[in-house]
């Protein structure tokens, strides 16, 4: 059995920041990175907006306001410093009712707590800015930006392999065991053995941790994320990023238009209870997902708590009128033709038992291992910051 200093479980964005950052803190030392699928960032890290937010949304003091500012700064300079394209195109939240004004101004005032810098915007000025924009008011966020994540995470492989780090690729692990010295892990028909583990599960997180003996009591509820790309005579649509005022009740951003560095622009997500953790085509089923989550009260007092919410994101799934509705709230132009397919995306959500949606990042430690048991929107954004604290977690002493 072959035996390392550190094993990072998971090849996405959050696994492989820290993989680095562990690299960076102990030279020289042996490290293994095990993905199940035949690449990297495979799964969220390689579907979503392509969003370098700002952390205006959240709680000051949170982890992810303070992770998501750090990190926005920290994934530019990994760009520019490996030529991986980026724009630092800005943000506009536009709202479009009296009631989203209100919660236009509570954001303002949290950007300023939150250290970040911002601009109000009237109707007049947004559509100055953005002639296909529509609203009674803007704030203007200049520092978010767009970027191809899986590009980013590829270049974190080659990172890690250039510090000596081992990358094994189409490795699922099937069994976690913690002694008082090691943990010893097992992908089919292959075993390690590590002083130090670190499981960025993903949408796996929790089956990870109960397959390593943990009893959190939480679930991953998976949310699919639906977009459509807009046609190419459609590519100058609008500058910046484009999102409505989201509602301060739930995890989601709300329909938004996002361009793309490659010059395109995409609409969404929504967000729709998943019937496939890892199912990205539409109606994809796995029948040990939804028997999974069925059977757990968290996922049906969440729904009883929104249950308006639930309705209307299934019908627009299945109704793209309700979909195109969303969008013409403040992009009045876009018709039916121009909202072509595009790939889904799926997001880990931790919840409760009680129904209550893990909001921040959340970690369980024990003597040598640390999972990853929600990392949520910003995890992305966040990934190089969330990256090193779970390291200098890592190479503190055994307790």
């Amino acid at each position: 059995m072959a035996v390392y200093d550190f094993c990072v479980v998971g090849g996405g964005i959050v696994g492989l920041a820290t993989a680095m950052r562990l690299l960076e803190l102990r030279p020289g030392a042996s490290l293994l990175l095990l993905e199940k699928e035949d690449r990297l960032g495979a799964h969220q890290t390689g579907h979503n907006s392509g969003v370098i937010h700002s952390g205006i949304y959240y709680p000051p003091g949170s982890l992810k306001a303070e992770y998501c500012r750090r990190g926005a700064r920290m994934t530019k300079e990994f760009c520019a410093e490996r030529s991986i394209a980026f724009d630092e195109c800005g943000k506009l939240l536009v709202a479009t009712s009296p009631r989203e004004l209100e919660r236009l101004e509570a954001l303002h005032e949290r950007a300023g707590r939150n250290g970040l810098e911002v601009r109000r915007l009237g109707a007049g000025e947004l559509r100055e800015r953005e002639p296909m924009v529509r609203g009674l008011g803007a704030l203007l966020v200049p520092s978010a930006g767009i970027v191809d994540y899986r590009r980013v995470a590829r270049a974190m492989g080659e990172v890690v392999r250039a510090r000596g780090g081992r990358v094994e690729l189409g490795a699922e692990v099937t069994a976690i065991a913690e002694s008082a010295s090691r943990v010893a892990v097992t992908a089919g028909g292959r075993s390690w053995s590590c002083g130090r583990l670190v499981v960025c599960g993903g949408l796996q997180a929790d089956r990870l941790a109960r397959l390593a003996g943990l009893r959190s009591g939480l679930r991953i509820v998976p949310f699919r994320g639906e977009y459509y790309r807009l046609p190419a005579r459609r590519r100058g649509i609008v500058r910046h990023l484009v999102y409505p005022v989201p509602d301060p009740r739930l995890p989601f951003l709300g329909v938004h238009l996002s361009p793309t560095v490659d010059g395109g622009v995409t609409v969404g997500p929504n967000a729709v209870l998943a019937l496939a953790r890892e199912g990205y085509p539409k109606f994809s089923v796995r029948a040990r997902d939804v028997l999974d989550y069925a059977a757990f009260p968290g996922l049906w007092r969440l729904a009883s708590a929104h249950p308006g919410t639930a309705v209307r994101e299934v019908r627009d799934s299945l109704w793209k009128r309700g979909y195109l509705r969303e969008c013409r709230r403040y992009c009045p132009d876009l018709t039916l033709a121009d909202l072509l397919p595009a790939e889904a995306g799926i997001r880990a959500q931790a919840v409760l038992r009680d129904g209550t949606l893990v909001h921040d990042f959340l970690l369980e430690r024990t003597d040598r291992m640390v999972h990853v048991l929600n990392a949520p929107s910003p995890a992305a954004t966040s990934a190089l910051p969330i990256g090193a604290a779970i390291a200098e977690d890592c190479v503190r002493p055994v307790r």
